[in-house]
């Protein structure tokens, strides 16, 4: 279920409020455009600024107009064990395919603690779960070998990897089968994940590549290495330029240029400066986005 080009879904806002229609509107453009499977929620979808209310909305939203099309996978990470399980539990009950599920920012937990975190929602909330590592927000990085023993757990079914590693895909393959899923975190990287054996990617591109990005995993599918390879590359400079200034800051204004949402983000993020603007913009006319 969990292969191809997943989207980590903005969150559109309207003078400080979750616009929920452009959000609605987003997540049909993104199914018509051939999207695997969407990911509310998110870091991309500034999960942190969310409050409860408006995170139980957004992955409701999603649910209700994906209608089982394609899979959602919900953000439902917390450094709060029992948050994360609150919100696992929500995931569930409104529908989701699965949940993806941060390490715990700012606690810096140790190898120990990573484990009894996952095991915790595990063993509360039947529903598939991918772990998210992101050494670069959160601090902590999951060993091979911690993900290994999560792996064992009944519902913990692979993993988000935005480690950076140009070898850690294939390391992880080996330690937890070929049946564990692996979807890459960083847009850049997702072609050494797949030759490594993953799945594909959670994207931060595909909010305004969808196309694209989709066309770019069913040409891997389809075996198709040079076609991949071309459509990585034309994807490239936009790759670069949606993380010029803390994402989703760049992307969510690449949107705004397409016309699916305003550009706000919520402090402590700031809208990007016009030297970024004006480098999204050439890399969305490289790619073939704008004429």
């Amino acid at each position: 279920m969990f292969q191809g080009s997943y989207v980590a879904l903005i969150t559109p806002f309207d003078g400080g409020e979750v616009d929920d229609r452009a959000f609605g509107d987003f997540v049909e453009w993104q199914i018509s455009e051939g999207t695997h499977g969407l990911v509310p929620c998110g870091t991309t979808g500034e999960s942190p600024t969310l409050s409860h209310p408006e995170h139980r909305r957004v992955t409701e939203i999603c649910v209700e107009v994906t209608n089982g099309r394609v899979p959602v996978v919900a953000g439902t990470g917390s450094n709060s064990t029992e948050e994360a399980i609150s919100l696992t539990r929500h995931a569930r009950a409104c529908g989701a395919d699965a949940a993806l599920v941060v390490t715990p920012y700012y606690n810096k937990p140790t190898q120990e603690g990573l484990y009894q975190h996952y095991k915790a929602i595990n063993d509360a909330v039947d529903l598939p779960i991918l772990i998210y590592n992101i050494p670069g927000r959160s601090v902590v990085d999951m060993t091979v070998e911690t993900m290994a023993r999560c792996a064992r757990l009944p519902n913990v079914v692979g993993v988000k990897d935005a480690s950076n590693s140009a070898t850690r895909p294939l390391e992880t393959r080996i330690a937890c089968g070929e049946d564990f899923v692996q979807l890459s975190g960083e847009d850049a990287a997702v072609l050494a994940l797949l030759v490594e054996g993953g799945h594909g990617c959670i994207s931060v591109t595909g909010n305004v590549a969808p196309r694209i990005c989709s066309e770019m995993h069913a040409s891997w599918m389809d075996g198709d290495s040079k076609a991949t390879l071309a459509a990585q590359q034309r994807l490239m400079p936009l790759h670069d330029a949606l993380f010029a200034e803390t994402s989703p800051a760049p992307v969510k204004y690449a949107a705004s240029v397409l016309g699916k949402c305003s550009p706000e983000v919520r402090l402590p993020l700031v809208e990007p400066t016009q030297a970024t603007k004006e480098k999204v913009r050439d890399a969305m006319r490289s790619a073939g986005l704008l004429n």
